[in-house]
């Protein structure tokens, strides 16, 4: 790519849009360079990456404002902060995926009871939600 790399540029490259790009910057994520003479912000090659990183970061569940904090530790080359922000992570995962599967098991039992036919009362998922 060339060294003017215009925000459109970058968003199309990342695989996002503008305003994608332009919330980043509101957020403290990306940093928006100054304008140059054209009226225009000339972006680098690094911007590209840090939007993917980002984009990579949220695909794993983390959060834009984890995001930041694992921005700085790529600064800081941190490797064992980085862990840690992993392990935690994979921890609130894991325990997402239990209450998952409770759900689907406790919505499967209710949609099977529906399913049965005409039963004492008026619906059972009404019924269940109704006194949980």
């Amino acid at each position: 790519m060339d060294n003017k790399i215009t925000i459109g540029k970058v968003a199309a490259a990342a695989d996002v849009n503008v305003e994608t790009i332009r919330f980043y910057q509101r957020r403290g994520l990306l940093a928006e360079p100054p304008k140059a003479l054209g009226g225009f912000r000339y972006y680098d090659e690094a911007a590209i990456e840090c939007v993917r990183f980002i984009k990579r970061a949220q695909t794993l569940g983390f959060s834009l404002e984890e995001v930041i904090g694992l921005l700085a530790l790529q600064q800081s080359n941190a490797c064992k902060q980085t862990h840690d922000a992993a392990v935690l992570k994979l921890q609130l995962v894991k325990e997402r995926i239990k209450d998952l599967n409770r759900i689907h098991t406790t919505l499967e039992a209710l949609v099977k009871q529906c399913e049965v036919g005409p039963a004492a009362v008026t619906c059972p998922i009404i019924e269940s939600l109704s006194h949980s």
